[in-house]
């Protein structure tokens, strides 16, 4: 294989080395856009369902403290079945949580990369030991990427909640008047309206980072011009090979197809350039059938053949020059020529009884 080395990588990646690349795990995938929507589904589930999750865990954790003095937790199969009643209720209180979470989650990832599972990027490999390299990329232009973005999500978040706890400040003296349920539904409806601004910045956030995670994608799947060119030689194969086999199998086609000249019945001729062998066996076909056809010396060929194996050889140049474009190699004539052959065959069939009398 050339030498690559030093090469600017120009051209775009062609199809396999994207399939390739897939297969490895690497695809444009941007993290912010998940972390976005799964907590765009959590604040939903919060808005829509968030007071009958709090008073369920409300009723929940007050029934447990109520019983205590009536819980028994004699042996082991006592706690094992406290244990059991306890997850079970907390299963069924959290699991409408969790679902949505989980469903938008596999959706923002199928929705970038779509729906494939491959073993590769599960395999262990020893080249992510390499310290040097483990260096390289915790101070290579993806991990300072990574880090500007945690820095700018720090301040987003830290703004907008400074900004917002600011402007509610000034109805913190009248909490000290309010019921303990009355403070927490203040808290909760200011963390909503903190998360929910929040959210929409990381939503402009998301969208940039996307744009960034398609061009690094593109930019590290380019190839030079010799991977182009090497990839074509392994796909479609060695042009002069692919020459010498072509040339090989014309060459087994054009004997197979002299063999056949000695069945014929009947070589029409143009009388020069162009000869057309044409076989017919009314028990086995339903028209005279294209045996063997050639211009030039594979025309002289034939004839040669013809006569040495006493095939009638039959001028007629315009039905050779139609048979030899419009019918293949092995074709049934077409039904506007079989008057015409089949008048040349009755005559050839005549000649041929003629002779078989004399």
């Amino acid at each position: 294989m050339p030498e690559t080395r030093g090469q600017e990588r120009t051209e775009k990646a062609t199809r396999k080395r994207r399939d390739q690349a897939r297969k490895k795990g690497q695809v444009a995938q941007s993290r912010e856009i998940s972390s976005v929507l799964i907590l765009m589904t959590a604040l939903g589930f919060f808005y829509f369902a968030g007071s009958w999750m709090f008073w369920n865990l409300s009723e929940f954790i007050g029934g447990v403290y109520q019983n205590l003095d009536t819980l028994r937790l004699n042996s082991a199969a006592d706690v094992s079945a406290f244990s059991v009643d306890i997850f079970k209720k907390l299963f069924s209180i959290l699991f409408p949580f969790f679902l949505p979470i989980l469903i938008a989650a596999a959706l923002a990832n199928i929705g970038q990369i779509g729906f494939e599972i491959h073993g590769e990027p599960l395999r262990p490999k020893l080249t992510k030991l390499n310290p040097i390299a483990g260096v390289k990329r915790l101070f290579g232009l993806k991990s300072l990427v990574e880090a500007a973005k945690s820095i700018i999500k720090i301040l987003i978040i830290g703004g907008i909640a400074y900004g917002l706890i600011k402007g509610e400040m000034e109805g913190f003296p009248a909490l000290m008047q309010l019921s303990v349920a009355e403070i927490l539904i203040f808290i909760a409806q200011t963390a909503f309206k903190i998360l929910f601004v929040v959210c929409l910045a990381l939503i402009i956030l998301a969208f940039f980072d996307f744009l960034y995670q398609r061009w690094e994608y593109e930019k590290n799947l380019k190839m030079t011009k010799q991977e182009v060119k090497d990839e074509h030689k392994q796909t479609e194969g060695d042009p002069k090979i692919k020459g010498r086999i072509r040339k090989a199998q014309l060459e087994m086609a054009q004997r197979r197809m002299m063999e056949a000249v000695p069945e014929a019945d009947v070589v029409i001729t143009n009388p020069i350039h162009l000869a057309v062998a044409l076989k017919f066996a009314a028990s086995e076909m339903l028209a005279p059938t294209v045996i063997a056809k050639g211009s030039g010396h594979v025309a002289e060929r034939i004839k040669e053949l013809a006569r040495s194996h006493q095939v009638p050889i039959v001028e007629d140049k315009p039905l050779a020059q139609t048979l030899f474009k419009m019918v293949e190699i092995g074709e049934f004539i077409p039904e506007e020529l079989y008057r015409a052959v089949a008048e040349i065959l009755a005559y050839v069939y005549r000649i041929k009884g003629m002779y078989q009398t004399a």
